[in-house]
């Protein structure tokens, strides 16, 4: 559902990434780790086709993002770190905007409405002006947007920023409910995410490919994940050594 294959950006002479590699089937729940600057929000921005590869190709549900964008985002749910949402409008208001944007009508149109504003807790702050809301309702709002159409694939950046501990547990139950029927791709720092709801890792560390494998697998040597993420990062070594 999600192929990265050889995806590389070049702005002049730097390479945000490099011959990046991975594919993600139907049903996992993916952590895609790195430290900052490493190239995650380059990778899914190339993923979504926000961004066109300097070499490489990324599919989604089988569409090539380059050249079929169009038929490969109405499998996708995109949730970008700091989202773009339109301060003015309500959750409400925004809703409606975006259901027109994706086509929806009629009772689908109000029953994907009303199941969003239910999975994402955003019903006390329905007819408050976005800008004034907190940075996790924010939050819930992009991640309602980013649900609205049930699209196949979810690619969430930082989805838990800025929420607090309660939020942070409903998020996770409702990404550990959702991966039993879609694929998804979510950058996070916050490595206790990993456990609690990924089925996999792909960490990435300037740019290139670093580890690809099971949480289990990451931590098989009795090394905590903090070990592992302080290793990956580590300057003196080079991705090829690590993986």
């Amino acid at each position: 559902m999600i192929e990265a294959q050889g995806l590389s950006k070049f702005y002049g002479k730097f390479a945000a990434i490099q011959n990046v590699t991975f594919q993600i089937p139907r049903g996992q729940v993916v952590a895609f780790l790195g430290p900052n600057g490493a190239g995650k929000s380059t990778t899914m921005k190339l993923l979504t086709g926000y961004l066109r590869p300097s070499r490489g190709s990324a599919r989604l549900a089988g569409y090539e993002m380059t050249t079929q964008r169009l038929q490969g985002s109405k499998h996708l749910g995109y949730l970008p770190e700091n989202g773009p949402l339109y301060p003015d409008m309500t959750p409400l208001n925004s809703l409606h905007f975006f259901a027109d944007a994706r086509g929806l009508s009629g009772a689908y149109r109000r029953k994907r409405i009303a199941d969003v504003i239910q999975r994402c807790a955003l019903k006390q702050v329905l007819g408050k002006p976005i800008g004034k809301l907190s940075k996790g309702y924010r939050q819930r709002v992009g991640m309602a947007q980013a649900l609205l159409h049930e699209p196949d694939v979810l690619i969430l950046d930082e989805p838990t920023a800025g929420l607090d501990p309660n939020q942070i547990r409903e998020v996770r139950d409702l990404i550990r409910h959702l991966g039993q029927s879609k694929t998804i791709l979510l950058s996070t720092h916050i490595l206790q995410e990993v456990d609690a709801m990924c089925d996999r890792v792909v960490f990435i560390s300037e740019g290139r490919l670093a580890f690809d494998g099971t949480p289990a697998e990451l931590q098989k040597d009795g090394k905590t994940l903090d070990d592992h993420f302080a290793e990956l990062t580590d300057p003196s070594a080079t991705p090829e050594k690590v993986a």
